[in-house]
C-alpha cells in the first residue's frame, strides 16, 4: 500500500527529512521525501500497520525545532519506483510553508566549540539542523543554501560530507560551515584598522574583544539579526559613556550573562524563567533584582527588574566565557533608529559610539531584534516578539480557514504588520516606531520581503483609523493606487480582537467584554480613546463605558511632558482655584505655578491642540508626575508609568496596610456613556501629599484603587450585557500589578478572563487584531 503524506508547519531547515528517512527505514517502508514550497512531501509504500506506526513516530519523534501543524494523508495507487527510501532536493511551487525563526546554539554544537580536539573548536559560526540562523539569513523560500547569505561560502569536503549524510545532524543544515570554509570574524578599531589579536596577547579576535571590554571599552558586535553595542555591565563609567554616545539616556539596557549561575548573582530566576532563558528562542527575560551582586546602577535606573538573556550564538558564548561579569548588550544604533545590519553602515553610524568593532563576513539579510518576555500571572507575556519567535505563524481560530489573503499594516508605535494566507496568520517581527524615518523605510522593506517570501498578493488592506499614522496613510495610498478594498479598524477594537484570536475564540463567537487600556487610539468625533470598555466580536464593537475625558494639553507634547497630564486632571476634577486654596502649600502647586497656565487655560477653553482623551496611560503619567516622577520630560515612552509601577512594587509587601484610592462610577444617561471618574483619587492623593506619605505607599494605593474600580465597572457591564468573558488588552496591561490584580479578582467572580500570551498586549499585537477583523468582514461582514 502507498500513501502521499504532506507535513505542514515549521518543517524546513529543522532536520525533518533525515528524521523521516530514519523512521521510514525503522518501519520497513520504501519511498521518498522532499521539501517543497508547501512544506515536506513524503511518498511511502509498505504494510498498513507499518504506515500507521510511521505516522505515529513522526508526531512523537519530530526534531526539536520542528512544529508539525497538519499531517495530510492520501492513498497512492502508483507502483513504487524502487525498494529504497530516498531524500530528494527541494522543488518549487506556491509558497505555503513557514519560515523558521533563528534558534539559539544547541548543546551538541556548544560542546564542539569548547573542545580543543574538535575541528570546530572556537569557531563562532558552528550550527546544525537543531540550531543556528534561519530567518536572519534567508532571502527566498525554499530554505536552501542558495537562497541564504551562506551562498558565497562553498563547503569544504568535510562539511559537504556531513551535509550529504542523512545520519549526521548536519544533513542539509544550510548554514553548515567550519573554520576552513565558512565565515570569519575579526576585530577593528573605530578607524576601521584591523587589530591583530596577538597585539593584545590573545589567540583570536573574540578573546581580544573580551580583554578590551574588561578595560572599559564599548564594542560594536555584529550578531545574528543586527549589531549590538556592548560594554561591561558592572562599570558605571562605561555604561554612562555608552548612554551618552548612543543618546539613550535613561531607558533600561539589556544584559547578557555567561550562564544561569551568573544571572542568579543579580536576579531571582524561577524555574519558568530558567526554561525561557535556555529555550531555543533565548529571549530577554525581565527578572526581579534579588541577588547579592550589583550591576552598574545606570544599567536600569529606577527599575526593580533587569532584562537578562543568555548567549544565543557561538560567538556570544565564546565572548562571555572569557568574562566573569555580565555585558550590557543593547541594539547597535542611535536611539530610535533601526539597528545596523551591514559592516560599512555600522562603521559609519557607530564610529562615534563604539571604540571597537567585532565584525564578520556573513551578511544579515533580515533585521531581527531581541525578543522581550516578562512572566506575569504565572505565564510568559511577550512585550516584544522578534528573534526566536518571528516569523513563526500563528494558528487562526476556527471559522477563518477560508479567509482571503490580506495584509494588516499595524499601528504607529511598536509596529508589526500581519499577513493572512492559506489559513495562517503571519505577524512580522517587532519593527519599532514609524515616526522615525529610517524605521519607516525599514518597515516598507520588510513588507516587500514578507510578500516575496510568502508570495502573497493581498486582496484587501487593513489599517488603523487614525488619519496621521504613517502605516494607515501607506495603506490608503496603496489601496487607491491598486484598487484594493480597504478596511479601517478602530484601534481598541483591534486590541480586543487580537486577544480573542490568540485565545482561539472562533469566528462566530458570542461578544466578549473587552477592557482596552493604553496611551491613546483614535476614537470617534476627533476624540482620543485609551480607557475603554467594549462589547466586541470580530466584526463589530460597541463602546459601553470609558474613563472621564481630560484634555491632552499640547497634543503629543503631553505625552512627552507628564506634568501636563497632572494639570489636565487637576483642572478637570478639582479646578485650579480649589487646588490652590486647599493644596497651595504643596511643592506640586509651586511647580505647576511656574508653567504658562494662562496660555494653557486658553488653549483648553478654545480646544486648541487640546483634544479630549479617556487615556488610562495618561492617568498613569499624571499620577507619576504628581508624585515627583519625570515631570518635566520623559526620555522614552512609558517612562513615568514604569516609575509608578516601580514605586508600587517596592511598597507592595505593605499593601494590606494601604487603602485603595477611590474612583467614582458614573452610570451615564442618554447624553453620555458610563464612565470612571478619577476626581476622588486626586483628592485623596493630594491629601496624602500634604501629610507627607511616601510615594511608594501612594503608588500602591493608586494600583489597588484602579483594580477595584475596573472590576466594579466590569461587574456592572457584564451583568447588564449578559457577558461572562472578559478580554484584557492594551499597553497598560504590561503593568504586572494591574494585570495580576485584574485576572485574580475577575476569575474569583466566576468570569472567564482572556489575556495575551504569545502576542504583545501593546501595539505590537495590533496588526493581528486588524487582520482578523478584516478577515471576518471578508468572510461575511
Amino acid at each position: 500500500m502507498g500513501e502521499t503524506i504532506r507535513l505542514r508547519g515549521l518543517v524546513q531547515g529543522v532536520g525533518l527529512r533525515p528524521t523521516v528517512w530514519r523512521l521510514a527505514k525503522e518501519c520497513g517502508l520504501w519511498g521518498e521525501v522532499r521539501n517543497d514550497s508547501e512544506g515536506v512531501l513524503i511518498r511511502a509504500w509498505g504494510q498498513v500497520e507499518a504506515l500507521e506506526a510511521f505516522v505515529r513516530k513522526l508526531k512523537s519523534q519530530a526534531p526539536p525545532l520542528a512544529r508539525i501543524d497538519t499531517v495530510e494523508r492520501q492513498p497512492l495507487e502508483i507502483t513504487p519506483p524502487n525498494s529504497e527510501f530516498r531524500i530528494f532536493h527541494s522543488s518549487q511551487g506556491e509558497v505555503r510553508t513557514g519560515v523558521m525563526p533563528d534558534a539559539a546554539v544547541c548543546a551538541s554544537c556548544l560542546t564542539e566549540i569548547f573542545d580543543p580536539t574538535r575541528r570546530r573548536y572556537r569557531y563562532p559560526f558552528t550550527n546544525c539542523t537543531h540550531c543556528g540562523p534561519r530567518f536572519s539569513i534567508i532571502a527566498e523560500i525554499p530554505y536552501d543554501r542558495s537562497n541564504t547569505s551562506m551562498a558565497p561560502f562553498a563547503m569544504c569536503p568535510a562539511c559537504q560530507a556531513e551535509y550529504e549524510d542523512p545520519n549526521d545532524r548536519r544533513f542539509h543544515a544550510q548554514p553548515n560551515a567550519c573554520p576552513l570554509c565558512g565565515p570569519q570574524v575579526w576585530l577593528e578599531d573605530a578607524t576601521a584598522q584591523e587589530i591583530p589579536p596577538t597585539a593584545l596577547g590573545c589567540a583570536d579576535p573574540i578573546a581580544a574583544a573580551a580583554q578590551l571590554l574588561l578595560k572599559g571599552a564599548i564594542m560594536a558586535i555584529k550578531g545574528l539579526g543586527g549589531f549590538h553595542l556592548a560594554c561591561d555591565g558592572t562599570q558605571f563609567e562605561a555604561v554612562a559613556r555608552l548612554r551618552s554616545n548612543k543618546r539613550r539616556y535613561e531607558k533600561p539596557l539589556a544584559l547578557m550573562a555567561r550562564d544561569l549561575e551568573m544571572i542568579r548573582r543579580y536576579c531571582q530566576v524561577t524555574e519558568e524563567a530558567a526554561q525561557l532563558l535556555q529555550s531555543p528562542a533565548a529571549p530577554i527575560v525581565l527578572l526581579p533584582r534579588e541577588g547579592k551582586g550589583r550591576v552598574a546602577e545606570n544599567v536600569a535606573p529606577e527599575q526593580q527588574y533587569l532584562g537578562f538573556m543568555l548567549p544565543y550564538t557561538p560567538l556570544h558564548h565564546l565572548l562571555c566565557a572569557e568574562l566573569d561579569q555580565p555585558l550590557v548588550m543593547t541594539s547597535g544604533n542611535l536611539s530610535e533608529e533601526p539597528p545596523c545590519l551591514h559592516n560599512p553602515v555600522a562603521r559609519s553610524k557607530l564610529a562615534g559610539i563604539a571604540d571597537y568593532f567585532l565584525l564578520h563576513n556573513r551578511d544579515i539579510i533580515n533585521r531581527v531584534d531581541d525578543s522581550v518576555v516578562r512572566i506575569m500571572a504565572g505565564r510568559p507575556r511577550w512585550l516584544r516578539r522578534a528573534r526566536g519567535y518571528a516569523p513563526a505563524p500563528l494558528a487562526l481560530p476556527p471559522g477563518f480557514e477560508a479567509a482571503p489573503p490580506l495584509l494588516a499594516l499595524g499601528g504607529e508605535l511598536k509596529n508589526t504588520f500581519c499577513l493572512l494566507k492559506g489559513g495562517q496568520c503571519l505577524p512580522s517581527q517587532h519593527l519599532g516606531d514609524l515616526e522615525e524615518a529610517k524605521t519607516f523605510a525599514d518597515y516598507q522593506q520588510n513588507l516587500s520581503l514578507y510578500r516575496r517570501l510568502y508570495q502573497q498578493t493581498p486582496k484587501m488592506l487593513v489599517v488603523d483609523r487614525h488619519p496621521e499614522y504613517l502605516s494607515a496613510k501607506l495603506g490608503r495610498e496603496w489601496a487607491a493606487r491598486e484598487g484594493l478594498p480597504l478596511l479601517e479598524v478602530q484601534h481598541h477594537h483591534a486590541h480586543i480582537a487580537s486577544c480573542m484570536a490568540e485565545n482561539g475564540l472562533p469566528l462566530e463567537t458570542s461578544p466578549v467584554l473587552g477592557v482596552a487600556l493604553d496611551g491613546l487610539g483614535y476614537g470617534e468625533g476627533g476624540t482620543l480613546w485609551g480607557g475603554e470598555f467594549l462589547r466586541a466580536d470580530y466584526r463589530s464593537f460597541e463602546r459601553l463605558a470609558t474613563f472621564k475625558p481630560a484634555p491632552l494639553i499640547g497634543g503629543v507634547q503631553a505625552i512627552r511632558e507628564p506634568w501636563r497630564s497632572t494639570y489636565a486632571h487637576i483642572l478637570t476634577g478639582l479646578g485650579w482655584d480649589r487646588f490652590q486654596e486647599e493644596y497651595g502649600a504643596l511643592e506640586l502647586f509651586q511647580y505647576l505655578n511656574t508653567k504658562p497656565l494662562a496660555t494653557l487655560n486658553a488653549m483648553v477653553k478654545r480646544g486648541l491642540n487640546c483634544p479630549q482623551t479617556s487615556s488610562c496611560g495618561r492617568l498613569f503619567d499624571g499620577v507619576a508626575a504628581a508624585l515627583g516622577g519625570h515631570r518635566g520630560k520623559v526620555s522614552f515612552e512609558g517612562q513615568a508609568a514604569m516609575a509608578l509601577e516601580t514605586w508600587a512594587e517596592a511598597g507592595w509587601p505593605q499593601k494590606d496596610r494601604c487603602l485603595p484610592y477611590p474612583f467614582a462610577l458614573s452610570m451615564g444617561d442618554n447624553s453620555r456613556l458610563p464612565w470612571i471618574d478619577p476626581t476622588p483619587l486626586w483628592q485623596r492623593l493630594l491629601d496624602d501629599l500634604n501629610r507627607g506619605e511616601s510615594r511608594e505607599k501612594m503608588a500602591v494605593c493608586f494600583h489597588l484603587g484602579l483594580v477595584e474600580v475596573l472590576v466594579a465597572m466590569v461587574r456592572h457591564l457584564g451583568k447588564a450585557q449578559g457577558m461572562g468573558t472578559v478580554a484584557l488588552s492594551g499597553g497598560v496591561f504590561q503593568n504586572r500589578l494591574l494585570l495580576e490584580g485584574m485576572i485574580s479578582r475577575l476569575e474569583a467572580e466566576g468570569l472567564t478572563v482572556l489575556s495575551h500570551r504569545y502576542l504583545p498586549t501593546n501595539d505590537g499585537g495590533l496588526s493581528v487584531g486588524q487582520a482578523v477583523v478584516g478577515a471576518a468582514w471578508a468572510l461575511g461582514g
